[in-house]
């Protein structure tokens, strides 16, 4: 298994964490997203999972929300 540091950089905002994390999944998603760094792979699917959540709770407002207007007049302007 693979031990490393995990440092964040997000708005002045710096996160160090340390973490086991499967060396054949870590090895495989190198491979895949040709990154070069095992840092760049967990920010790349932090990344992903953000917008996947993000994305997951926009799917729940789905027929929630209340629409007035004319599509084909906005449309057409």
């Amino acid at each position: 298994m693979c031990i490393f540091v995990i440092i964040i950089v997000y708005k002045l905002f710096i996160m160090r964490t340390n973490i086991v994390i499967d060396d054949f999944l870590m090895e495989e998603a190198l491979k895949l997203s040709d990154l070069k760094t095992k840092k760049s792979v967990i920010e790349k699917a932090l990344k992903l999972l953000i917008r996947l959540e993000k994305q997951d709770s926009i799917k729940k407002l789905r027929g929630k929300l209340k629409w007035e207007g004319d599509l084909n007049k906005m449309r057409s302007e």
